[in-house]
Protein backbone atom coordinates (compact mmCIF):
# COMPACT_ATOMS: atom_id res chain seq x y z
CA UNK A 1 0.00 0.00 0.00
CA UNK A 2 1.20 3.75 -1.02
CA UNK A 3 0.50 6.60 1.31
CA UNK A 4 0.77 10.52 0.97
CA UNK A 5 3.34 11.90 1.43
CA UNK A 6 3.77 15.84 0.91
CA UNK A 7 2.02 15.27 -2.36
CA UNK A 8 1.33 18.41 -4.70
CA UNK A 9 -2.11 18.63 -5.14
CA UNK A 10 -2.62 19.96 -8.74
CA UNK A 11 -5.55 22.50 -9.36
CA UNK A 12 -6.29 22.58 -13.24
CA UNK A 13 -7.89 25.26 -15.00
CA UNK A 14 -11.11 26.40 -12.56
CA UNK A 15 -11.69 28.81 -14.28
CA UNK A 16 -15.16 31.13 -14.79
CA UNK A 17 -15.52 30.58 -18.78
CA UNK A 18 -16.16 26.86 -17.81
CA UNK A 19 -19.73 28.40 -16.68
CA UNK A 20 -20.52 29.20 -20.12
CA UNK A 21 -23.34 26.80 -21.06
CA UNK A 22 -24.48 27.92 -23.88
CA UNK A 23 -20.93 27.57 -25.75
CA UNK A 24 -19.71 24.06 -23.80
CA UNK A 25 -23.24 22.39 -22.86
CA UNK A 26 -24.37 20.14 -20.44
CA UNK A 27 -21.75 19.46 -17.60
CA UNK A 28 -21.24 16.30 -15.11
CA UNK A 29 -20.82 15.99 -11.49
CA UNK A 30 -22.01 19.24 -9.81
CA UNK A 31 -20.60 18.63 -6.62
CA UNK A 32 -16.94 18.86 -8.19
CA UNK A 33 -16.29 22.55 -6.72
CA UNK A 34 -17.38 21.67 -3.68
CA UNK A 35 -14.90 18.48 -3.86
CA UNK A 36 -12.09 21.04 -4.73
CA UNK A 37 -13.02 23.15 -1.86
CA UNK A 38 -12.45 20.01 0.18
CA UNK A 39 -9.13 18.91 -0.80
CA UNK A 40 -7.93 22.72 -1.08
CA UNK A 41 -8.21 22.63 2.66
CA UNK A 42 -7.37 19.28 3.63
CA UNK A 43 -4.32 20.21 1.56
CA UNK A 44 -3.29 23.16 3.55
CA UNK A 45 -4.56 21.78 7.16
CA UNK A 46 -1.32 20.12 6.58
CA UNK A 47 0.98 22.60 4.66
CA UNK A 48 1.38 20.24 1.92
CA UNK A 49 2.42 22.12 -1.54
CA UNK A 50 -0.72 23.42 -3.94
CA UNK A 51 -0.28 24.05 -7.41
CA UNK A 52 -3.24 26.07 -9.46
CA UNK A 53 -2.93 25.31 -13.04
CA UNK A 54 -4.57 28.39 -15.21
CA UNK A 55 -5.43 27.89 -19.03
CA UNK A 56 -4.64 31.40 -20.77
CA UNK A 57 -5.67 30.81 -24.37
CA UNK A 58 -4.87 32.92 -26.81
CA UNK A 59 -7.37 32.40 -29.15
CA UNK A 60 -9.99 35.67 -28.75
CA UNK A 61 -12.93 33.61 -29.66
CA UNK A 62 -12.05 31.65 -26.18
CA UNK A 63 -14.19 31.60 -23.40
CA UNK A 64 -10.75 30.96 -21.14
CA UNK A 65 -9.08 34.02 -23.37
CA UNK A 66 -6.71 36.33 -21.65
CA UNK A 67 -7.99 39.51 -20.46
CA UNK A 68 -11.92 38.49 -20.37
CA UNK A 69 -13.66 37.44 -17.56
CA UNK A 70 -13.57 33.72 -18.42
CA UNK A 71 -9.62 33.62 -17.77
CA UNK A 72 -10.23 33.98 -14.19
CA UNK A 73 -10.46 31.66 -11.32
CA UNK A 74 -13.69 30.55 -10.22
CA UNK A 75 -15.02 31.41 -5.99
CA UNK A 76 -13.65 28.28 -5.33
CA UNK A 77 -10.37 29.02 -5.95
CA UNK A 78 -8.87 30.96 -2.71
CA UNK A 79 -5.89 31.69 -1.48
CA UNK A 80 -2.11 31.95 -3.05
CA UNK A 81 -0.75 28.57 -4.28
CA UNK A 82 2.86 27.56 -4.49
CA UNK A 83 3.03 27.54 -7.86
CA UNK A 84 1.48 29.30 -10.38
CA UNK A 85 1.08 27.43 -13.61
CA UNK A 86 -0.09 29.72 -17.12
CA UNK A 87 -0.05 27.20 -20.00
CA UNK A 88 -1.67 27.20 -23.51
CA UNK A 89 -2.01 23.54 -24.02
CA UNK A 90 -3.51 20.33 -22.63
CA UNK A 91 -0.87 19.76 -20.34
CA UNK A 92 0.11 21.32 -16.87
CA UNK A 93 3.62 19.66 -17.37
CA UNK A 94 3.76 22.24 -20.51
CA UNK A 95 3.44 25.58 -19.33
CA UNK A 96 5.19 28.57 -17.50
CA UNK A 97 6.88 27.71 -14.99
CA UNK A 98 7.97 24.56 -15.26
CA UNK A 99 5.98 21.99 -13.18
CA UNK A 100 8.08 19.13 -13.42
CA UNK A 101 10.83 21.39 -13.18
CA UNK A 102 9.24 22.77 -9.75
CA UNK A 103 8.09 19.23 -8.63
CA UNK A 104 11.57 18.21 -8.31
CA UNK A 105 13.57 20.88 -6.89
CA UNK A 106 10.73 20.40 -4.16
CA UNK A 107 11.52 16.41 -3.79
CA UNK A 108 7.90 16.24 -4.68
CA UNK A 109 7.22 12.51 -6.04
CA UNK A 110 3.39 12.15 -5.54
CA UNK A 111 0.59 14.48 -7.12
CA UNK A 112 -3.29 14.46 -6.82
CA UNK A 113 -4.89 15.66 -9.88
CA UNK A 114 -8.41 17.53 -9.74
CA UNK A 115 -10.13 20.28 -11.79
CA UNK A 116 -11.34 21.30 -15.21
CA UNK A 117 -11.84 19.02 -17.77
CA UNK A 118 -11.86 15.51 -16.72
CA UNK A 119 -10.95 14.08 -19.92
CA UNK A 120 -8.91 16.89 -21.53
CA UNK A 121 -6.65 19.12 -19.26
CA UNK A 122 -7.17 16.73 -15.96
CA UNK A 123 -6.22 13.40 -18.14
CA UNK A 124 -3.63 14.89 -20.19
CA UNK A 125 -1.93 16.09 -16.78
CA UNK A 126 -2.28 12.36 -15.19
CA UNK A 127 -0.93 11.17 -18.06
CA UNK A 128 2.28 13.13 -18.50
CA UNK A 129 2.35 12.55 -14.77
CA UNK A 130 2.40 8.93 -14.36
CA UNK A 131 4.86 8.83 -18.23
CA UNK A 132 7.19 10.84 -15.80
CA UNK A 133 7.43 8.67 -13.07
CA UNK A 134 5.24 10.64 -10.53
CA UNK A 135 3.14 8.50 -7.96
CA UNK A 136 0.04 10.22 -9.60
CA UNK A 137 -3.63 10.33 -8.07
CA UNK A 138 -6.74 11.53 -9.90
CA UNK A 139 -9.20 12.62 -7.73
CA UNK A 140 -12.31 11.76 -10.50
CA UNK A 141 -15.06 13.43 -8.24
CA UNK A 142 -13.50 16.86 -8.14
CA UNK A 143 -13.42 16.69 -11.91
CA UNK A 144 -15.99 17.49 -14.30
CA UNK A 145 -16.26 17.61 -18.04
CA UNK A 146 -18.94 17.84 -20.73
CA UNK A 147 -21.40 16.32 -23.14
CA UNK A 148 -18.79 15.07 -25.99
CA UNK A 149 -20.23 14.28 -29.81
CA UNK A 150 -19.42 11.03 -31.37
CA UNK A 151 -17.38 10.75 -34.47
CA UNK A 152 -20.82 8.84 -35.67
CA UNK A 153 -23.17 12.18 -34.52
CA UNK A 154 -24.55 10.88 -31.32
CA UNK A 155 -23.83 12.69 -28.37
CA UNK A 156 -21.72 10.81 -25.08
CA UNK A 157 -22.85 12.12 -21.72
CA UNK A 158 -20.58 13.85 -19.52
CA UNK A 159 -20.95 11.15 -17.07
CA UNK A 160 -19.86 8.25 -19.38
CA UNK A 161 -16.94 10.55 -20.77
CA UNK A 162 -15.87 10.91 -17.13
CA UNK A 163 -16.22 7.20 -16.59
CA UNK A 164 -14.04 6.48 -19.89
CA UNK A 165 -11.58 8.46 -18.59
CA UNK A 166 -11.39 6.80 -15.01
CA UNK A 167 -10.95 3.57 -16.97
CA UNK A 168 -8.26 4.96 -19.45
CA UNK A 169 -6.08 6.19 -16.17
CA UNK A 170 -6.30 3.82 -13.84
CA UNK A 171 -3.88 0.86 -13.28
CA UNK A 172 -1.58 2.79 -16.05
CA UNK A 173 -0.97 6.31 -15.50
CA UNK A 174 -2.68 6.93 -12.30
CA UNK A 175 -4.48 5.69 -9.58
CA UNK A 176 -8.42 7.30 -9.74
CA UNK A 177 -9.79 7.77 -6.11
CA UNK A 178 -12.25 9.87 -4.48
CA UNK A 179 -11.98 13.07 -2.69
CA UNK A 180 -13.40 11.08 0.40
CA UNK A 181 -10.37 8.53 0.03
CA UNK A 182 -8.12 11.26 -0.15
CA UNK A 183 -9.30 12.67 2.84
CA UNK A 184 -10.64 10.01 5.15
CA UNK A 185 -7.63 7.23 4.28
CA UNK A 186 -3.72 7.86 3.85
CA UNK A 187 -2.97 4.49 2.24
CA UNK A 188 -3.91 3.66 -1.49
CA UNK A 189 -3.79 0.81 -3.73
CA UNK A 190 -0.64 1.70 -5.88
CA UNK A 191 -1.24 1.76 -9.55
CA UNK A 192 -0.03 -1.42 -11.90
CA UNK A 193 2.62 -1.33 -13.79
CA UNK A 194 3.04 0.38 -16.63
CA UNK A 195 2.88 -2.10 -20.20
CA UNK A 196 4.34 -5.35 -18.74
Amino acid sequence: MNTLQNPALIVVDVQRGFDDVEYWGSRDNPDCETNISSLLTHWRNRSWPIVFVRHDSTNPESTLAVGTPGNEFKEVITGDPDLLVSKTVNSSFHGTPDLDDWLRAEGIEQVVICGITTNHCCETTARIAGNLGYDTYFAIDATHTFDRPALDGTVLPAATVSAMTAANLHGEFATVVSTRTLIDGNSYAPRYEQEK
